[in-house]
């Protein structure tokens, strides 16, 4: 069975970002650099407002950074945007990545738009599963 409890570490925190972000700049390696900014950008997402679709998601009324919210939800649609982000923009700054020009709004403008494909997608199935 499972256990989550604050500030659980899960893999899906980091894994599918860092690879997501590797993929999109076509990096050659996953290097420490890379995981040192995943890892940065995650801590740096517990100290930001935290969305209302991920409180409704977890059934909570309010979260904040302190000792029992140190990192954030596995849930949170925010991860690939930041960590992604990071680790492909890293990706590039230490060499590794076959892109070289990098504008970081497009790239988050094109999560969101991949991320919203998704949902309408997923949405479309349980429509369908609920006929």
């Amino acid at each position: 069975g499972r256990s989550d409890y604050p500030n659980q570490v899960n893999n899906v925190l980091g894994f599918p970002y860092i690879f997501r972000g590797a993929l999109d700049v076509g990096a050659k390696d996953i290097n420490e650099e890379m995981k040192i900014a995943a890892a940065e950008a995650i801590a740096e997402m517990a100290k930001m407002p935290v969305p209302q679709e991920v409180l409704n998601a977890y059934n909570i009324d309010k979260l904040e950074y302190s000792k029992e919210y140190l990192i954030p939800k596995p849930l949170d649609p925010r991860l690939i945007e930041q960590v992604a982000t990071a680790v492909a923009q890293t990706a590039i700054q230490s060499g590794v990545a076959n892109k070289t020009n990098f504008d970081r709004e497009d790239y988050i403008k094109s999560l969101k738009e991949r991320m919203k494909r998704n949902k309408d997608i997923s949405a479309f199935i349980d429509n369908l599963n609920k006929s």
